[in-house]
């Protein structure tokens, strides 16, 4: 490997003084804040929480044609077994994110080039999982159901 040759980079003036005396820097306010750290989310969460939505929304679809099924009175093999179903909803949402997310981040390596893999990124897709599982059945149950019923 050759050295570097090039000349190492001197400082620059603060940024204060680029900007001149009279100029003051405005403070973000909070949601402004909020809005830009949305906007610029880390890869892996963005990946963490894509993944449990579609497997919560696709699973949802699911429900909530048997919910409406149930409600309108179908005799269906059985019984109502809304509750059965709302449970494994959950818990597949639950596994299906922490499994998606262990497999697909990896956690940051530093300098080495190994990708690795550790009950970390799992306990970051359960914890992505847990509240998107239920906040679509929130709008299963309380918003879409009651305009098809």
């Amino acid at each position: 490997m050759a050295a570097d040759t090039r000349p190492p980079v001197q400082p620059g003036p603060d940024a204060q003084a680029r900007r001149g005396p009279e100029t003051e820097v405005r403070r973000r306010s909070e949601i402004e804040i909020r809005w830009r750290q949305f906007r610029n989310a880390p890869r892996p969460v963005v990946r963490a929480v894509a993944s449990s939505l579609v497997v919560a929304t696709v699973l949802g679809i699911a429900y909530l044609l048997y919910d409406v099924a149930i409600s309108r009175g179908a005799d269906l093999p059985g019984g109502d077994l809304r509750t059965l179903f709302v449970t494994i909803f959950v818990v597949a949402v639950l596994v299906a994110g922490a499994l998606v997310t262990y497999l697909v981040v990896p956690l940051p390596t530093g300098s080495g080039s190994r990708a690795v893999r550790t009950p970390w990124s799992a306990a970051l897709g359960l914890l992505a999982a847990a509240p998107i599982a239920y906040l679509v059945l929130v709008l299963e149950s309380q918003v879409i159901k009651p305009l098809l019923v």
